[in-house]
Formats: structure tokens, sequence, C-alpha cells
């Protein structure tokens, strides 16, 4: 089933990541980095489906060669914590195939990222087993380029300038204009012990000593227009809004019922409360559509045990009243009938929920079990990176080569985690768990289910011991009206049966409500038939009334003995 899933990251040196590992690893190619000089080498990896890079018009065209594109933003990005590239990872839906991932991510990026100036690089990774969880990785520059292919400025510096006491900020290239307006840069003078930022003309009429040569600025600097606004809220939510949008256009073209939507729950409308603590996987489960009415067991069974007292408490006054009269057993029996149907209802209703109950734990097994084998990968690779990066740190600076060694295995692992960690994420998102879910948050779940399935094993032994009591009590009644005709029974019954049955099936609606289901009621009325052999009573009814009119006939075709023969 489709799900919606776009995760956004940054790919930034100050989080210990490279845009060429990180190019060469969702391509599952070889690089070298100039920037550090390490080679990073991931075609043996697997799960690769498709890969491409897509560029805007006046990008230059060798960064078709994406070794070639993510050098160029390596050596471009001159800090030690700058930001080399935005990442996406969008869940691919399961419902198109291959070559329709191809056509939808080519569609999306062109539109989103390529037409307002950005490189892309992409690939589909459909890792084992293939259609479980396939998803693409997205790399974009986040540097803007001019109309020659030139990268331009991210930030650029702002000078706080002065004029009549009003302070304003302008670029390099905006300060000369200024300048000749009257606005001053403001540098650092001492006075007296403190630092004081004053303009050069009014520091020189006082005498005082400049500190440094450093203007002041603001402190990030103004960023690009066009930077800003790709880092803004408001465009993230418009890149996750057209995900959702070409995706269900493709899902619609390709005849596919399946949508998604980028919105939360609270933004939909939807209230995902249950009535009853029931846990975060139940409701999960439910909103996955492997089960529709679980959540609501545990109320359920305190209307079963309610209607039960009601029933148990009406048999046994009835019992008590019968007379040794026809009318009285055919009451007491169609009573006893009815309420058999009612238990026979709540048996079906609990076999349905056992059922459910028992799908869940299987799929929420599984699903631990996916889980706890990523969460084991993650704190592994995390505790070999971490050591990796005290050895780093450890090793002279003199030994070039271990040190080559050592960023190209800290690289590697990183990107490995950052993999993890998308695929952990995408399975909680596509299993409805929270991003916070734990291996103590699943196993509280699973002892959850299977105390409700253990409760409901209880309850249904209790309605079949009521159900063979109610069986017994009819047989008492059947032994009782041995003495009468069975024809005139069996017609006193059919009278009155419509009125129990209805009564019946008024007191499952009011303890069930809108969960009464008319088809389980169907099955309950025949399964009763079942145990109390009613086709095989009618059959011989009919032989017994066939015999009766037979005899009839006969009786009224025979000569009386005193009337004359003619």
């Amino acid at each position: 089933m489709a799900i919606y899933h776009l995760e956004a990251k940054v790919v930034s040196r100050g989080h210990g990541r490279s845009a060429v590992a990180a190019s060469a690893y969702l391509s599952c190619s070889n690089i070298l980095n100039d920037y550090d000089g390490v080679r990073h080498d991931y075609t043996r990896k697997k799960g690769l489906v498709w890969q491409e890079v897509f560029l805007p018009e006046y990008a230059p065209a060798e960064w078709q060669d994406r070794g070639v594109l993510w050098n160029a933003v390596e050596e471009n990005e001159k800090a030690k914590d700058s930001r080399l590239a935005r990442e996406f990872v969008p869940a691919l839906p399961v419902e198109l195939n291959k070559e329709q991932w191809r056509q939808l991510l080519s569609d999306f990026i062109n539109e989103q990222f390529v037409a307002d100036g950005m490189c892309a690089d992409v690939a589909i990774h459909d890792p084992y087993p293939p259609g479980h969880n396939p998803h693409a990785h997205i790399m974009l520059t986040v540097r803007p380029l001019d109309e020659n292919g030139k990268w331009q400025y991210k930030t650029e510096k702002e000078y706080l300038c002065i004029k009549d006491s009003e302070e304003r900020g302008f670029t390099a290239a905006e300060f000369k204009a200024a300048q000749a307006d009257g606005w001053e840069k403001q540098y650092q003078y001492k006075v007296s012990k403190k630092k004081v930022y004053m303009t050069p003309s009014a520091a020189e009429a006082q005498g005082y000593e400049r500190v440094n040569k450093y203007p002041k600025s603001t402190k990030y600097g103004r960023q690009n227009p066009i930077s800003e606004r790709w880092n803004s809220e408001e465009q993230l939510v418009e890149w996750r809004k057209a995900w959702a949008d070409v995706t269900n256009r493709y899902l619609e073209q390709y005849g596919h019922d399946a949508r998604i939507d980028h919105r939360s729950h609270a933004e939909r409308g939807l209230d995902e409360q249950p009535t009853v603590h029931e846990g975060v996987i139940a409701r999960a489960l439910e909103q996955k559509g492997i089960v529709s009415d679980w959540c609501e067991l545990n109320r359920q069974i305190k209307a079963d045990n309610a209607l039960l007292r009601e029933l148990k408490a009406a048999v046994k006054k009835l019992m008590q009243a019968v007379k040794n009269t026809l009318p009285a057993i055919a009451e007491a029996m169609e009573r006893l009938r009815s309420n058999m149907m009612i238990f026979k209802y709540q048996l079906l209703h609990i076999g349905g929920g056992k059922q459910a109950i028992s799908k869940s734990l299987k799929m929420y097994r599984e699903d631990m079990a996916q889980y706890t084998a990523l969460a084991d990968k993650i704190s592994k690779k995390s505790k070999e990176r971490k050591a990796a990066l005290d050895e780093k740190k450890a090793t002279s600076v003199i030994h070039v080569l271990k040190h080559r060694e050592l960023a190209k295995r800290i690289a590697e692992l990183t990107e490995d985690l950052e993999e993890l960690r998308t695929e952990e994420s995408m399975l909680l998102r596509q299993l409805k768990y929270p991003e916070d879910a734990t291996a103590d948050m699943f196993r509280k779940e699973i002892r959850t289910l299977e105390d409700g399935l253990k409760k409901l094993e209880t309850n249904e032994a209790k309605y079949a011991a009521e159900l063979d009591n109610a069986l017994k009590q009819y047989a008492e009644l059947q032994e009782q009206a041995a003495e009468f005709d069975p024809i005139e029974l069996y017609e006193a019954r059919q009278e009155i049966r419509s009125d129990h049955e209805r009564d019946a099936t008024r007191r499952i609606q009011d303890a069930y409500g809108n969960k009464y289901d008319i088809l389980r009621m169907h099955d309950s009325k025949r399964d009763v038939a079942d145990l109390l052999h009613e086709e095989a009573e009618a059959c011989s009814i009919r032989e017994r009334l066939r015999q009766k009119q037979q005899s009839k006939a006969q009786h009224q075709r025979k000569p009386k003995h005193n009337e004359p023969e003619r």
C-alpha cells in the first residue's frame, strides 16, 4: 500500500558527511574526493534500480558526471562545517513498477528542482526483499548558479553602517552608493577599558584608537534570496505537497485507488484517539485496515457480560415457572432457542476478535523483529563509527595513509548509518508507529495483545458453557414434551418463533450497537438450527402430517357397516 514519506536531510561537513561520499553511496559507484583525497567505493552495494543526474540548462555539461559535480561543490565550500547538499528520501508507491517510478521521479525533480536552478543526483533503491521498502535518494545542490554556470554566494557579508544615529545593513556592493550618501562603517575603538563601535569620523575627533580592522557586521550576513527561499519552511511544505500531488497523479493514471496525503492527521481533522486504552500498536494496526473492531473488544466484553447475566436470570425464572402444558413448554423451548442464538452470536463475535488479534500478533511480532534488527544494526554501526573517530583522533597527523584509511571508513559508516536511520524512519512511517518507538514499546504492546487474547479465550469458554447448559435445558424440555402431540407442539412453536427471533435480534443490536453484523446474526441462527437438528425435525413433522392426511383420506373412503349396498 502506498505510504507518504518524504524525509528531508542536509549533507554537512559539520555532521561528518561528504557530498562525494553520499553521491557514491546512493549511486553505488566509485568516486575520489579531491577535497580530502579519500576514495569512496560502493560498487559492491546491492539494491540499486536506477540512477541519473539532472542539470539546469546553464550548468556546465561536464557536471553530468556526478564525480565532477560533487567535487566542484566540495571545492567551492571552504568552511569545515559547510552545508554541501540537500537530500530528500521519498518512499515509492509499491503499486507502481520500476519504469513508472523512474517517470514519477523525473517529473518531480524536473518540475520542482531543476526548473528552479538546482542540480539533482537521484537513485532508486529497492533493497532485499524487492518491493518491500522501495525508496529514492535525491541529492540537490544548495548554492544557486548564475546564467554563466558559476556558483552564486549563499550569504554575503552585511556591514552595519550609521548615519544620523540610524543603523542599517549594506553589502559590499551596496556600500559604495551608501557611502556617497553619508553612511559610515563602524569599527571597534578603545574607550577607557571598554571596546566600543564607532564611526571613524567620530572616533578621530575624540582621539580614540582603533582596536582592529574589522567593521561591524550582522552575525550571519545577508542570505542569497534564492537560498533563503530554498531553506524556508514554506518551501519545504510546498515540496512535500508537490510529492503527494505527483504521486497521486501517477497512481490515478495507472489505475490504482491508493492515494497519499502530505498533511498530518491533525491538519486533516482526523481523531486517532481510541475510546479505551489499547496502545499505539492496536491503533496502528487498525489504521492499516488489519483489524476493524479489536480496539473495542474490552468494552464489548462488558456489554456481553451484562447481556449474559440478563439471559441467565430470565432462563432460571422461566424454568422454574414451566407448567406441564403445551403452550408453556412451547414458550420455554422458543425462549431457550432465542437465547442460544444470542450465545452463538457472542461466540462468533469473539471468534472474529481472536482471529484479528492473532493476526495482529503475528504481524506485530514480525514488525518487532524487523525493527529490532534495524536498531541492532544502527547501534553496532554507531559504536564502530565512534571507535574509528577515536582512533583517528589518537593517530598522529604524520600518518597520512592511516588518516585517509580511517577517514574512508568513517565516511562509509556515516553513510551506512544515514541509510539505516532512513530505513528505520520509513519502516515506522509505513507501519504508522511513532517516530520514537522503541523495542520495549513493541514488547509492551505485544503483551497487551496477548492479554486481550487470553481475556477473549476466557469469555469464549464461559459463553460456550452457557450454550451447553441451554442445550441441556432444551433436552429436558423435549423429554417433558414427549406426552404431547408433536405436530401440535411444532405448530405452537412456529406461531411464536418470529417474535422470539426479533427479540433476540433486538437484544444483540442493543448490546453491540453499530458493531452489529447482520450476516453474523444469520450465521448464528443457522448454527443453532444445526445444533437442534431442526431440519430433521421439520422433515419428521412433514412425514407425520403426510401419514395423518393419508390415514384420514382412507378413513373417509371406507364405507360404513350400516349403510345398505346398492
